[in-house]
């Protein structure tokens, strides 16, 4: 399995500078029951609309206002609610050939040095819940979070950046479109893939409070593990997040977050992928021990060997191992299927193609002499099978493969009932003409 880490470049140029400050306000007769003013309303209703279209913002306006007007640059304020869409102010120049800029009302909202609210600060009753409102672009990234606190960080040309914490416990960063529309792309990123400090930094949650969910999660795995040490590795393009766990005993594992904040899977050091390895504990130590375990399975399944080296397939079947084995006392290895109470089976490597699983330790020379075996079991010794081919399976699971006899002479197919080692019938290329386009090895393509 391989996995891409998630990163961000170290320096964004973000315009994160509050909007203008000197804002004329409107003048105000008596307020309506919301505290708006009706005038500024029906002037924001009429004008607003396409301003939200010269800003590129996908808002349906639900409701409007005319904040002011800045008396030196003569830019006008208006603040938008959006049924669907993100509200916001948006900033209006004199200059219409230069789009409208568009702030979030999580931006406009932030208190000025004294605390108080700033000229800005959204007050339609459709955006009372600036933070809520980014529900729809945490849904979009795929994360499972309930929103507990969220902050504008700020934006760049293309996208725009919100910290969300959530209510039990993890915390992102958010990265939308510019402006952030949840109907594109966004992404999730855990608050952990980010150094305290930077220029894109997390300040809701603390380290420790993500940390914490390491335990949670072994908490879950069903091993025995007393958590002595854990650290975060990185996150994949999936969303999984990857955490390591060196436990009180020694042993160590990489537990995998899905997106939607379950454990996924619990992977052995001796069997973390690529990317995601081990360093809190031995990795090779466990790679030993691993190996050993898989030769005292593989013999008790019917197939001694001393495993000298393994990979592990994707897993397929819940509670079940496929790994491939190199032997160092024999030189054909198999593919091995382990259920989770240690039964298990063998397959050669040649038909472990019929399950879908490719060798990649031992050769077919050494795969082929099981077949030449099998051959001689049905009455065909007089082949030594020199090259053998996967012809593929019928839908009620029979497999087929042919094979090519050394001296030359015709060869034969091979029919393997379902998950079978051993091939319960041997046809002539002429009786398995119909099988698959028939027998396709050069020796066989004229043989009887």
């Amino acid at each position: 399995m391989k996995i891409i880490e998630i990163g961000l470049a170290a320096a964004l140029a973000l315009f994160v500078a509050a909007p203008a400050t000197s804002v004329m306000a409107a003048k105000k007769p008596a307020a309506a029951a919301d505290g708006v003013d009706p005038k500024s309303r029906q002037k924001g209703m009429a004008e607003a609309p396409a301003l939200a279209t010269a800003a590129g913002l996908n808002c349906t306006i639900a409701d409007a206002r005319w904040i002011g007007a800045d008396s030196k640059t003569k830019q006008g304020f208006y603040e938008v609610a959006c049924n669907p869409g993100l509200g916001g102010v948006i900033i209006a120049g004199k200059d219409t050939t230069t789009p409208p800029a568009y702030y979030p009302c999580l931006e406009t909202g932030k208190a000025t040095a004294d605390g108080k609210p700033g000229p800005l600060a959204c007050k339609l009753p459709g955006n009372a819940d600036p933070v809520q409102a980014l529900a729809p672009l945490v849904a979009k990234s795929g994360v499972s979070c309930a929103i507990d606190k969220a902050r504008s960080i700020g934006a760049s040309t293309k996208n725009t950046f919100f910290e969300v914490s959530c209510a039990d416990g993890p915390g992102y960063i958010l990265v939308a479109s510019f402006p952030a529309d949840p109907n594109k792309d966004v992404k999730a990123n855990t608050c952990l893939a980010y150094e305290p400090g930077g220029n894109l930094s997390c300040e809701l949650t603390t380290r420790e409070t993500q940390m914490a969910l390491v335990d949670q999660l072994a908490a879950s795995s069903g091993k025995n593990c007393v958590v002595k040490d854990k650290r975060y590795i990185l996150t994949a393009q999936s969303g999984s997040i990857y955490f390591e766990v060196a436990c009180q005993d020694g042993k160590g594992y990489v537990l995998e977050r899905a997106a939607n904040g379950s454990l996924a899977r619990t992977i052995d050091c001796a069997n973390a992928p690529g990317g995601a390895e081990c360093t809190l504990t031995d990795a090779r130590e466990a790679k030993t021990e691993q190996a050993g375990l898989y030769s005292r399975l593989a013999t008790k399944a019917g197939f001694p060997c001393k495993v000298e080296k393994y990979a592990l397939f994707p897993v397929r079947i819940s509670r079940q191992e496929v790994v491939e084995l190199k032997c160092s006392d024999r030189p054909d290895g198999g593919v091995a299927v382990f259920d989770a109470d240690g039964a298990g089976r063998v397959y050669n490597c040649i038909i472990a193609e019929l399950q879908g699983y490719a060798c990649s330790f031992t050769p077919k020379t050494a795969s082929v002499v099981k077949i030449s075996s099998d051959l001689k079991a049905l009455g065909k010794g007089s082949c030594v099978v020199s090259d053998a081919r996967v012809i593929g399976k019928t839908d009620s699971g029979d497999g087929y493969i042919e094979v090519a006899c050394s001296d030359g002479l015709p060869g034969w197919v091979l029919n393997y009932a379902a998950k079978a080692d051993s091939p319960k019938e041997v046809l002539s290329c002429r009786q398995a003409a119909g099988v698959g386009g028939g027998c396709k090895l050069p020796t066989n393509k004229t043989g009887g």
